[in-house]
Parts: C-alpha cells; structure tokens; sequence
C-alpha cells in the first residue's frame, strides 16, 4: 500500500492551515493512500531545540517519514520564510531522509509575494534531504480559506484546483505501482 505523511509545520491547530492539512488528507486518504500527520508542534519542543534524535518522539516521527512514499509539507509563511519550528523538525530527519519520495511543498500566507519563500527556502531543504521528486510548490492566500462557525473550512476554488492538480498527480500514480 501506498503510504503518505502530511507534516504541519504550523504552531497551531487552529489555524487556516488545518483547513489545506484536512483537505489534502481526506483527498489522500479517498485515493486509498495510507495517511499519517505529524503536528511539529506537538512534538516535544526540547527535543525540537536541542536536536535529540534518541528521542522516542522524534524516532516516531522520522518512522512515519521513512515509511512514506509521499511526504506533503504544509506551512504558514512568517516574515517571508517558513516557519522555525518546521526547521528544527526537518533539521532532524537523517540525512537523505527523503530519498526515493515526492515531496508536495505547501504553504499558506497573506501575500502572494510570499509565494518565493517555499522556493529559495523550503525547496532547496527538501532537496538536501534528497527528495527524489519534488513537485509544483502550492501557495495560498490566508483570503482563500475561511474558518466556518462549525469549526469546519471553506477553501477557494482556485486554490482547491491548484491542491487538486498536484495531488493528482500524486494519487494517478498510485493506480500505476498497485
């Protein structure tokens, strides 16, 4: 079976961002890929700092990561970059900890400017990492994702056809290697 890890990079649950991590996981999960999330900022934050790879946390994560075939990485976008606390979790991943994976880039900010921050930041970590493929970056306005008063979310048509075209591509592929 194939298997995915959602690693969100925000530091919080209620956020917009949960709203793209439930989306890409119910698309993932229709697709019949296995899905698991890591909430970075439910990992132990000394462990995060202090970079303690024997930590029992921290090894269940990186064991998520293994095991995945597709890695999809969501983050807000801070003072144009992602965030700290993504870095730190991505700093613990064993070197070439990605190899033999699609990575899908994603992040969520208030301007499209914004949008390089997953490109001269993010992508060149995640190829570090030794991302096999790594696909189109996806950028969101935080405009494009409303928080409902039932707790739920109501994303945009043109950023649900921007997810909807990578995950796709991701999930066509699925089909192919059964």
């Amino acid at each position: 079976m194939v298997k995915a890890v959602i690693i969100n990079g925000s530091n919080k649950k209620a956020s917009r961002l949960t709203g793209i991590h439930q989306y890409v996981e119910n698309y993932l999960k229709k697709a019949d890929i296995q899905t698991d999330s890591i909430y970075v900022h439910e990992l132990p934050a000394q462990d995060l700092i202090l970079l303690n790879f024997a930590s029992e946390e921290i090894q269940k994560a990186n064991k998520l990561v293994e095991e995945a075939d597709i890695v999809v990485i969501l983050t807000p976008i801070f003072k144009a970059s992602y965030t700290g606390i993504l870095k730190t979790f991505l700093d613990l991943i064993p070197q070439n900890g990605l190899e033999n994976k699609t990575v899908i880039p994603i992040a969520i900010g208030g301007s499209i400017g914004h949008l390089l921050a997953i490109e001269y930041a993010l992508k060149p970590v995640v190829s570090v990492l030794g991302a096999t493929e790594i696909l189109k970056a996806i950028f969101v306005l935080d405009q494009q994702v409303e928080r409902l008063e039932n707790g739920e979310y109501r994303i945009a048509d043109e950023a649900v056809q921007r997810l909807n075209d990578q995950l796709e591509k991701v999930s066509s592929r699925v089909y192919v290697h059964q």
